[in-house]
């Protein structure tokens, strides 16, 4: 056999051999979707970081060397949904591995109450984590004489869009206040569009609920005509309060965004959620992830909201059971009994 015959098969056996290694790799692969909500929104850009955080591709440097310090072989995207309801609906269906959702969303769900009254339990919806708090924010147009909740009777309002946390909520604050949808002049849209028609004059107000600053509101409140923030506050609000366990006081404060001051409102805490279908071992790696150290750098430098995931209130509000994998390593670190 001549020099050129052995040369040229080596090439091919190393080709073949470096095409199963490849193989081989992906093999190797998980695929973990985080639902997170539309790309105006707090949950995108904070699905964004963690699925940065969480994923380590085959072939990525160590983590003590620079490299990713996430689980080995996981790759995690965020992907773009309608919210906390629609959220849920894909991990029950298969078409999420894991989700955000707001912490009453998920009580909800899993006790068949609420919004989910009449409708099948999601039994097997367990918790990762609890990330930060949710604002409830009311924007109005400024001049059109909204002060209060109770003033946006007869007003054009977007209440956000089917499946999302913030119509639920929305319909809550509405109630507390003794106004229907029949009372306002009713819409559903996205954050983004709800903020392009109140720039154009053709809605009085909006809701939505999220962590601040977020960037539709912030894009509104630094144009022209700017905008008020109507404050969730009142004897209504602390009866809705003693009815719904899951609201908190909240402040959004001075100069979050461009020309307003301190606004009292309520939140809810926006939790990262999955369901007993995902094995053990590997939602305690993510939970161990999502508090490594690096993560920590990811979030503090990623999105002002960021800075407000801290494992001290990652077991707190918890409405429905934790993942065993997560509870797991909750134990192991003493952040639960």
């Amino acid at each position: 056999m001549s020099l050129k015959t052995l040369v040229s098969r080596s090439a091919v056996l190393a080709f073949a051999a470096a095409v199963l290694a490849t193989f081989a790799m992906a093999q190797d692969i998980k695929f973990f979707r985080i639902g997170t909500g539309g790309t105006a929104g707090t949950y995108y850009p904070i699905g964004g970081l963690l699925s940065n955080a969480i994923s380590n591709p085959p072939g990525s440097r160590e983590c003590d060397k620079g490299g990713s310090c996430g689980v080995p072989g996981l790759v995690a995207t965020a992907v773009a949904s309608n919210g906390s309801v629609a959220n849920i609906n894909g991990i029950t269906s298969g078409q999420l591995e894991s989700g955000f959702t707001q912490s009453d969303v998920a009580y909800w769900a899993y006790t068949g109450t609420g919004t989910y009254e009449g409708k099948p339990k999601v039994a097997d919806l367990r918790l990762i984590a609890n990330l930060f708090p949710e604002s409830i924010h009311i924007v109005a147009r400024k001049g059109s004489g909204i002060n209060s909740v109770a003033d946006l009777k007869g007003k054009r309002v977007s209440l956000d869009e089917p499946g999302s946390g913030t119509l639920v909520d929305a319909r809550i604050i509405l109630a507390a206040f003794g106004i229907t949808e029949k009372d306002i002049k009713a819409e559903y849209l996205k954050p983004n569009q709800s903020g392009d028609k109140l720039r154009d004059g053709g809605l009085d107000a909006f809701f939505f609920v999220g962590g601040y600053p977020t960037g539709a509101i912030s894009e509104l409140a630094s144009a022209g005509g700017g905008i008020d923030l109507v404050p969730v506050t009142g004897p209504e609000v602390d009866k809705m309060r003693a009815q719904y366990g899951f609201f908190a006081p909240d402040t959004i404060p001075a100069n979050t965004y461009k020309g307003i001051g301190e606004v009292k409102t309520i939140s809810v805490g926006a939790q990262w959620v999955t369901s007993t279908k995902q094995p053990d071992a590997l939602i305690y790696e993510v939970t161990k992830a999502l508090w490594n150290e690096n993560t920590r750098k990811l979030l503090d430098a990623g999105h002002a909201k960021g800075k407000a995931i801290q494992t001290a209130t990652a077991t707190a509000g918890a409405g429905i059971p934790f993942h065993p994998g997560a509870e797991k390593f909750y134990k192991e670190k003493g952040m639960l009994k």
